[in-house]
């Protein structure tokens, strides 16, 4: 759901940022989008990607070795305050706001990110589950607003998570992406097909 809704919503995306994301998942997903002509991902542990290749090939499927991914060891934080690259989607497969998780979570992060943002681009971020971290979604909103013209939540359920429905932030300056046509969304899901 991180991956293919913002993809599928925007609609032509090249080029693609993921923020965490170590084990892979949204890596593979991201290359099910043949449109999509770069992936960048930012680790800040080069032993998760490590592990999680060895150890977990069936997760990530074989996509580290596709040929639009490039790996960057690094902080998030970081990476968005200081690249010149720029991305038409930016996935945040971050931690919960705790500890090291934290930094993905502030303004600094979110003004990075809507810097580095092409127009029309697409941010979003695990945001726990919000039956049982609502102030997490409500300082996300918060703080997202700052930047974006157009936040928001969207949820699915993921039973291997403690409270089952995952929320989602959604951010971008697209507001015309909120009326998409039934037939354009029929569309674009038949791309993944």
């Amino acid at each position: 759901m991180m991956t293919h809704v913002p993809l599928l919503a925007h609609g032509h995306a090249k080029h693609v940022l993921i923020i965490g994301g170590g084990d892979g998942a949204m890596l593979r997903e991201v290359t099910r989008h043949k449109n999509v002509e770069s992936i960048t991902m930012v680790e800040i542990d080069a032993g998760v990607v490590s592990f999680c290749r060895q150890y977990l090939p069936n997760h990530n499927a074989g996509s580290y070795d596709d040929p639009r991914f490039k790996l960057v060891i690094d902080d998030g934080v970081n990476f968005v305050n200081q690249t010149s690259q720029t991305f038409d989607v930016i996935i945040s497969d971050c931690t919960d706001p705790i500890g090291p998780g934290e930094s993905l979570f502030t303004s600094a992060f979110y003004e990075g990110c809507k810097r580095c943002l092409n127009p029309g681009g697409i941010f979003v971020a695990q945001n726990g589950v919000c039956f049982l971290q609502q102030e997490e979604a409500i300082d996300s909103h918060r703080k997202l607003s700052h930047y974006f013209s157009d936040v928001g939540f969207y949820q699915a359920a993921i039973p291997t998570y403690y409270g089952g429905i995952m929320t989602f932030a959604w951010a971008t300056d697209n507001d015309a992406l909120r009326h998409l046509s039934t037939e354009i969304i029929r569309r674009v899901f038949s791309l993944l097909a």
